[in-house]
């Protein structure tokens, strides 16, 4: 099985959390996700997005998540 986690962070743009992610070490992808007529019906121009699966460690999952931290303390 896999898992996919697409999210947003009040006030900071996906590409820039794709970009500090990046810089930690973490790849996500940012971005409409071929989903534009749901994401214009909903006013969200793009969203981040973590596929999460059977190879990914606890680790992977800690790192993803100071990344994200670290964008929202940059941009708050």
């Amino acid at each position: 099985k896999s898992s996919i986690l697409s999210f947003l962070l009040d006030g900071v743009h996906p590409h820039d959390i794709g970009t500090i992610a990046d810089r930690e070490g973490v790849a996500i992808r940012t971005g409409h996700h071929c989903t534009q007529p749901v994401m214009e019906r909903f006013g969200i121009s793009a969203t981040a997005r973590a596929s999460i699966a059977f190879y990914n460690t606890r680790g992977d999952i800690n790192r993803l998540a100071e990344a994200v931290d670290k964008a929202a303390k940059i941009f708050a």
